[in-house]
């Protein structure tokens, strides 16, 4: 069957009769339809994918590991909301000259600014206006907190997960994460087809003999990419505060910029991060030098 949206719940209705299911990713079956879009022709595509020996197929999730997935994906949008009606009112309020500096954390001092009936710079329509964001925000997060301790609360019962947040870089969040969008990590032959299904791995471009790479392909899931790309960013500003870091990231810093460096980090995050889940282990640290 082609993966999509209830493939999941096919497979598991099917597979309970006593068969075989396995999921294709749409984009592996285009290639053999030859022409317009039709059933038969889906069902031919499929038939023609399916006998190749090197096709790669979709794990099947359980109701259980696709509520996981409802929980991040649901942490995700509510994250992405919530950045919205920050910038809207930090841009609201820049038109009246209010100013405040970046991040979260100073979003009260606005909230505060709106609320104050005193303050003369808010017109009395803008206040009213403005509180209705501000109201959004306050609700967006407090749902966004019970999210977050429901997750670590999860990390705390699972073995993979606590084994996966010892790797640095990589929290509660971002093990969750791993654990809900990758159900099966046997279903890759090495920790580099797993660096390479994120999308970390350089880009091939070559033709007559001669090997060109390029910059990161961003395939595959782009939420656990950036989760780890994140990540790293933070590993990487903590080493440069740290009087010691890693006797690798100190030699990349010395040739790369930040943010390549940060892309490195990931991909060998998530090259651990393979090891930790198919081997059981946890994670050791690596020896220190000078920074």
């Amino acid at each position: 069957m082609e993966a999509c949206g209830g493939s999941h719940v096919w497979a598991s209705e099917i597979a309970a009769l006593g068969h075989e299911v396995r999921l294709i990713p749409p984009a592996y079956v285009k290639p053999f339809i030859k022409r317009g879009k039709t059933d038969a022709a889906d069902a031919e595509g499929i038939c023609e994918a399916v006998v190749r020996k090197t096709m790669r197929f979709v794990p099947m999730k359980t109701a259980e590991q696709q509520g996981t997935t409802m929980l991040m994906k649901t942490r995700e949008l509510l994250v992405r909301q919530e950045t919205q009606l920050i910038n809207a009112l930090r841009a609201h309020m820049h038109e009246l000259g209010i100013i405040i500096g970046k991040g979260v954390g100073k979003v009260p001092t606005l909230i505060s600014i709106i609320r104050d009936p005193e303050d003369g710079r808010v017109p009395p329509v803008a206040r009213f206006a403005l509180g209705a964001l501000a109201n959004q925000i306050e609700v967006l997060g407090t749902e966004l907190g019970k999210l977050e301790k429901a997750i670590v609360a999860m990390v705390k019962r699972d073995l993979d997960m606590q084994r996966l947040a010892t790797i640095p870089g990589i929290g509660p969040i971002t093990a969750a994460s791993i654990k809900a969008l990758v159900p099966d990590i046997s279903g890759f032959k090495s920790a580099r087809h797993f660096a390479a299904w994120l999308g970390l791995t350089p880009k091939p471009h070559s033709s007559g003999g001669k090997e060109r790479l390029g910059r990161i392909s961003k395939m595959g899931n782009p939420t656990l990419r950036s989760l780890l790309v994140l990540g790293a960013m933070s590993v990487l500003r903590s080493a440069k505060n740290a009087e010691v870091a890693p006797r690798w990231i100190a030699g990349l810093l010395a040739r790369r910029p930040a943010k390549v460096v940060a892309v490195a980090m990931a991909n060998k995050s998530a090259r651990i991060a393979y090891a930790l889940l198919t081997k059981g282990e946890v994670y050791r640290k690596s020896p220190v030098s000078a920074a």
